[in-house]
């Protein structure tokens, strides 16, 4: 299960990559609500911001695109999951190391 660290972090990195909320929830392996809840909640930070086609038919249909604020936060979350999985790897080594010498 992803922390809501995780999921900021996944979301941010695809976002303005994707089409729409549903293809990022299908990108996500997560309910559409969901992505809803946490782009919203986004936006409200002010890490993305949605453009609206005007000249698309479908009228909710919008592009999201990262902030200064969203890039910032991007960036810090990506080195706060990096220091995360290298502590992991160092755990798993040291268990390795205990193994080997029993």
């Amino acid at each position: 299960m992803q922390t809501n660290e995780e999921l900021t972090l996944n979301v941010l990195r695809k976002i303005e990559s994707l089409q729409s909320q549903k293809s990022l929830a299908d990108e996500l392996s997560l309910s559409v609500g969901k992505v809803n809840y946490v782009v919203k909640a986004l936006i409200e930070k002010g890490f993305i911001k949605a453009e609206n086609f005007f000249e698309n038919k479908n009228k909710n249909q919008y592009k999201y695109l990262l902030t200064r604020k969203g890039i910032t936060a991007k960036v810090e979350l990506t080195q706060k999951f990096i220091e995360i999985k290298k502590a992991e790897y160092e755990e798993l080594q040291k268990e390795l190391d205990r193994e080997r010498f029993r």
